[in-house]
């Protein structure tokens, strides 16, 4: 069932978010059943792709990681979704009274986990890792990504429609302050704790 709705939002996500709401996940249902799943999509493309065909910025010259040095990367990312999609939900429920929400965290962890799903199936395009190719796809995933936070929250949030789009834009604030937070702590991870090792594509 977990499955059918991640489908769901992809492609009817008003009526998705709907009959997700009656489900009543729980928050480690959610991270068990599928951020454990969904995190490991472009965890595992990157390791591949980073070692079998290598990374390029144009699609010209190609430079491969050692298995080593992109083993690390992969399970540190790993690691950040997991934290990046908890904060995320112990944000929304901390901020939710101030909009008129009443909901459990666990319905905090529902909207983040499938208004991620996006994001997460686009890290398959990590499996040929060209930057403009990544860049695109990460952008019209995000689009989506914005489009299913503000259907969703008014469906799980419960929350009238005005305070919703205003709950909805402070999500959306967190979520890209976590993401450039991602990307400042990877670029410095990648320098100091986890140095990157090239071989020659």
């Amino acid at each position: 069932m977990f499955l059918q709705h991640m489908w769901g939002v992809m492609y009817d996500p008003k009526h998705e978010w709907r009959d997700i709401h009656k489900e009543h996940y729980s928050m480690m249902h959610c991270f068990m059943a599928q951020i454990s799943i969904l995190a490991a999509i472009p965890a595992l493309s990157l390791f591949i792709g980073t070692t079998q065909i290598g990374w390029s910025v144009s699609g010209g010259e190609f430079v491969k990681l050692t298995m080593g040095s992109a083993l690390m990367a992969a399970i540190a990312f790993y690691a950040a979704m997991w934290f990046a999609v908890g904060f995320i939900a112990f944000t929304i429920h901390w901020m939710e009274k101030t909009y008129g929400g009443n909901v459990s965290l666990d319905e905090c962890m529902v909207l983040t986990t499938f208004t991620a799903t996006p994001l997460f199936l686009a890290g398959i395009v990590g499996l040929y890792p060209v930057l403009w190719l990544n860049v695109l796809v990460g952008m019209v995933a995000l689009c989506y990504t914005v489009y299913l936070l503000y259907t969703g929250v008014p469906e799980i949030m419960q929350i009238e429609e005005d305070r919703a789009f205003f709950f909805a834009s402070s999500i959306l604030t967190v979520g890209l302050c976590v993401l450039v937070g991602l990307l400042a702590t990877t670029v410095i991870l990648w320098s100091t704790f986890i140095p990157l090792s090239y071989v020659s594509g």
